[in-house]
């Protein structure tokens, strides 16, 4: 299911799973339980006893992971021009011209 993109509803019976809201279920109880992070570990503490673990290929998803510090405080961005700039994308009249239909 997580690999094919399928739909929970049409996860095949045939496959002894139990209905695909059954599995949906499953699944968002072993994520609330933790079951995730726990195996996670285990497989980490497995690997590195026999020494499997090659941190050199290693990646660090930001997104993932809470920074330590702020950086230094950036300036506010200067405009390149003084005053307003003209509008691209609207008229500065009340109504818009149209031309004629042919």
């Amino acid at each position: 299911m997580l690999h094919t993109g399928i739909q929970w509803e049409y996860l095949p019976q045939e496959l002894g799973f139990g209905s695909g809201m059954t599995c949906w279920r499953r699944l968002a109880t072993w994520n609330e339980a933790g079951v995730w992070d726990q195996l996670h570990l285990v497989l980490l503490k497995k690997l590195r006893s026999a020494k499997q673990l090659d941190w050199s290929r290693a990646v660090i998803d930001s997104s993932h992971v809470r920074a330590a510090r702020r950086g230094p405080k950036a300036d506010p961005a200067r405009s390149t021009e003084h005053g307003r700039a003209a509008s691209t994308t609207s008229s500065s009249t009340d109504r818009a011209s149209h031309s004629p239909c042919r």
